[in-house]
């Protein structure tokens, strides 16, 4: 049973940073899939963050490009986002995914197959 838990949201002031990090379980062979950060806000549909295909190829969104980085360790238990010049409209849950080779499709979030719970990331102005 595949299993991703996030950690690290929080509340931080413009300007600040964050880290987020999820540990991955059950994942058979990780590195036959794409692993990547999604965000939500209410009303709106999930958006592509930052992801790691399973080459290692790491593709952003625009608006966070230059400010976040995402980071696996070497065994791919863990997801790591660092989040730099964080701005009002970072504001959103934010969920660790991963997705099955030959399924997962850059920042599409419905071509990823599994989902954590989401860690709440809030900045304010």
């Amino acid at each position: 049973q595949v299993q991703l838990v996030e950690s690290g949201g929080g509340s931080v002031q413009s300007g600040g940073s964050l880290s987020l990090s999820c540990q991955a379980s059950g994942l058979t062979t990780s590195s036959s899939y794409c692993m990547g950060w999604f965000r939500q806000t209410p009303g709106k549909e999930r958006e592509g963050v930052a992801v790691i295909d399973r080459a290692g190829m790491i593709n952003y969104a625009d608006s966070v490009k230059g400010r976040f980085t995402i980071s696996q360790d070497n065994a791919k238990n863990w997801l790591f986002l660092r989040m730099n010049s964080l701005k009002p409209e970072d504001t959103a849950m934010y969920y660790c995914a991963a997705g099955e080779r030959g399924v997962c499709r850059g920042l599409i979030p419905k071509t990823y197959n599994y989902w954590g719970q989401g860690t709440q990331v809030t900045v304010s102005s």
